[in-house]
């Protein structure tokens, strides 16, 4: 019973992080556009938001693969 109520103790605090901090965290990509994209969905407190880069194996035009954590456009809080 505990480690079910430190879990869920657990889950409320990186849910709150991620409300107010407005970040999201890589759950999925996939190439698109004849691999010349590459789609990424991330994870954030408001729910699945999805991005797009352009994409190359060798980095020098777009990325090479999707970020960890993206800032998403829309917060909670911003400061005001």
């Amino acid at each position: 019973m505990r480690i079910i109520i430190r879990t869920m103790i657990a889950f409320a605090l990186v849910w709150g992080a991620l409300l107010f901090s407005g970040y999201g965290f890589l759950v999925g990509s996939k190439e698109n556009a004849a691999g010349l994209g590459l789609k990424c969905q991330y994870l954030a407190a408001r729910g699945v938001m999805a991005a797009e880069y352009v994409h190359t194996e060798s980095g020098i035009i777009g990325v090479t693969n999707c970020p960890i954590l993206r800032k998403i456009e829309t917060t909670i809080d911003n400061g005001r």
